[in-house]
């Protein structure tokens, strides 16, 4: 099957707006490789494209310090995609989408409060490791700033940053004769300073005077804020209006919106979404927290198993599970308030607590060597009793998969978008 661009897929759905046949797609954080199992299955039989979105902390340049997610970086991300892919039986179309590339986007690089200089410097080595490497969407988020830290960072800075990486990428895709890339734009994050649709209008606007005098393409999509805001669970309030006047002025450039954190919403709040044209929406940390949940619940089988005579010793993963995600102390960005501050030994020592950061932060630990060896054990420990463990810990992951498709309207979206524009 011909690939698409991802461009010509989001042109196809803005048509298919007027004709009540559109769709939301999903952008789906690529936790593990038990989620694009998931993803692909699922996609197979609803015939619907996939975005992968990974951020610069998940999958990066080894130079850079690699991925947390698999060990993954572009290369081997990209690998291991498409060997999953031909496993599942999958030839429809699927996107490797960069979610916040740009300066100081790794939590290594804000932490040392590397200079302006360098932290571009960085980006555009991580940009170029993600062209050379079949992405087909690479996300512009100059809005990190360790010397701004809760301020908003000034708009002019955003669009200068943005439209000179813009311009590098263009440069170096050119140079290697590849296929065209679509690029996102805008952040939900508040110091982006894309929180009014007043602010959402100036920035397209100056944005596309800008690319027009540099001979650069306008973005595939432009992120704006609907009022969906991921921590432990969804804390947002979802503005329809909002979110109806942001894609209209999206589209009128061409272009879609694209909505972050889209974890955790209600059926109510998915139907809205393809009334208010939203082209797009990025769902991540939910699904690491149903894989672990899916662990979890694993684990409680082995324990009955043991508690009936039937296996002679469990697992310890769920042990070594908490305890791992715990000490990576990457769970602190999901946290509210005065709970981001916690010690990681008082959080141990509370039980209840523990079981809340697990939650949230299970799938920062399922590469760790350990937590592996564990999960084998706790595999085979079920085997011997018919129970496939793998194969409920995807269909698991597929549960919440299913319900964005079906409310995105997602199901034949790749043949609808084919029909319309070819």
């Amino acid at each position: 099957m011909n690939k698409l661009p991802i461009k010509k897929v989001v042109e196809g759905l803005l048509k298919l707006q007027d004709t009540g046949e559109s769709a939301t797609l999903l952008g789906i954080g690529p936790m593990s490789p038990n989620l694009l199992q998931a993803s692909f299955e699922i996609a197979r039989d609803y015939d619907f494209p996939l975005m992968f979105i990974a951020s610069r902390n998940q999958v990066d340049a080894d130079e850079l310090g690699g991925g947390y997610v698999n060990g993954w970086n572009q290369k081997r991300f990209q690998d291991d995609i498409r060997a999953v892919a031909e496993q599942v039986g999958f030839d429809g179309l699927y996107y490797l989408c960069r979610d916040h590339g740009g300066p100081w986007q790794r939590d290594n690089e804000r932490n040392a409060h590397l200079s302006e200089e360098e932290a571009m410097r960085l980006a555009r080595q991580s940009y170029l490791a993600d062209i050379e490497n079949g992405f087909d969407l690479l996300m512009i988020d100059p809005t990190k700033d360790p010397f701004e830290i809760g301020k908003v960072i000034p708009l002019d800075v955003v669009l200068q940053r943005t439209v000179e990486l813009i311009a590098y990428c263009e440069e170096e895709r050119k140079r290697r004769n590849l296929p065209e890339i679509g690029y996102e734009v805008g952040t939900e994050e508040t110091n982006g300073g894309l929180t009014s649709t007043e602010k959402y209008r100036e920035f397209i606007e100056k944005l596309e005077k800008e690319l027009k005098v540099k001979g650069l393409p306008m973005p595939t999509f432009i992120v704006g804020q609907t009022g969906t805001l991921t921590r432990k669970e969804q804390v947002g309030t979802y503005n329809f209006h909002n979110a109806y006047d942001l894609a209209a002025m999206a589209k009128a450039y061409g272009v879609g919106l694209k909505e972050h954190n889209a974890d955790y919403l209600d059926d109510v709040t998915l139907l809205e979404h393809i009334p208010a044209n939203v082209t797009a929406s990025n769902v991540a940390p939910q699904y690491g927290t149903e894989e672990t949940r899916a662990y979890l619940k694993l684990c409680e089988v082995e324990d009955i198993l043991k508690k009936e005579g039937l296996l002679e010793k469990t697992s310890s993963l769920r042990k070594t599970l908490l305890v791992k995600a715990i000490k990576t102390e990457r769970w602190r960005k999901w946290m509210i308030g005065e709970q981001r501050n916690l010690q990681v030994a008082d959080i141990l020592k509370d039980e209840k607590l523990s079981l809340d950061v697990l939650d949230i932060a299970g799938h920062y630990a399922f590469n760790d060597a350990d937590v592996k060896k564990e999960l084998r054990i706790l595999y085979e420990n079920l085997a011997k009793h018919h129970i496939d463990g793998q194969r409920f810990v995807v269909d698991h992951i597929k549960r919440p998969l299913q319900q964005y498709a079906e409310c995105y309207h997602l199901k034949g979206v790749t043949s609808r978008v084919r029909r319309i524009i070819e």
